[in-house]
């Protein structure tokens, strides 16, 4: 008896040493992982510093990951059938395209030959002293390299991205257009697919490969249009346009 009392004494002290242990290692993990940060936890000046610094490493962050979609939107090339091809805008000499316009164009060329899509919308208005717009100029082009003129629509009086897209949206409601696949530049691409997805289009990117834009104005452009998908996706694209223009 004597012996089993004291090994229930035993047990029991076992018992008593064990708990207290587990419950303070469980305790001990709970303050190390919800424990605030030292500089949080002095406060003052350290504390709006910290606060900055997170602030500021959470834009870097965003602005990054914004600039690898950029980027990798700029290099896909969707080949599916959708409803049109709108291509977007660029300079024009007289009625001639400038290179980047014609690598835009001669990439729809290669779309609609592909047979990605019945219709071709050609964008783009004019800058003062113009005799003729960017869609006028795409469409003699167009029509100069094979494309019937009669699945060419133009849009003609956007000045800038958004106001094309918009004015793209007007006139496909009243074709019944719903799918598109959008022509630009790589860095474009992915700042018009958000637009146009605003805009309640199902759009795809598919962008020209022969683009004259490259080295540092082509990174630079990267950049900026990182910015312009990182405003558009917080402010809506329409907000950035009207505080912008």
């Amino acid at each position: 008896m004597t012996e089993t009392g004291s090994g229930s004494a035993e047990s029991s002290g076992m018992s008593r040493d064990e708990t207290p242990v587990g419950g303070t290692v469980t305790a001990t993990l709970q303050r190390r992982i919800f424990k605030a940060p030292k500089w949080w936890r002095r406060g003052g000046w350290r504390r709006v510093f910290g606060c900055v610094a997170v602030f500021l490493s959470l834009i870097v962050a965003y602005f990054a990951i914004s600039l690898f979609q950029v980027w990798s939107t700029g290099r896909s090339h969707h080949h599916g059938q959708v409803d049109a091809i709108v291509v977007m805008g660029a300079a024009q000499y007289d009625g001639r395209p400038s290179p980047q316009l014609q690598a835009r164009l001669d990439h729809v060329i290669e779309l609609w030959k592909e047979g990605v899509a019945p219709t071709i919308i050609v964008t783009g208005g004019n800058q003062p002293g113009d005799r003729f717009t960017e869609a006028e100029s795409s469409t003699k082009y167009l029509v100069k390299n094979g494309v019937p003129e009669e699945v060419i629509i133009g849009e003609d009086t956007g000045r800038s991205s958004w106001e094309s897209l918009q004015n793209v949206a007007e006139l496909a409601r009243d074709r019944a257009i719903g799918t598109i696949v959008l022509v630009s530049d790589p860095y474009h691409s992915l700042r018009i697919r958000l637009m146009a997805e605003e805009l309640g289009f199902r759009a795809y990117s598919s962008s020209t490969t022969t683009s004259p834009v490259h080295g540092w104005s082509n990174f630079k452009r990267h950049l900026e249009e990182t910015a312009g998908v990182g405003l558009g996706r917080i402010l809506g694209f329409d907000r950035v346009e009207s505080l912008l223009g």
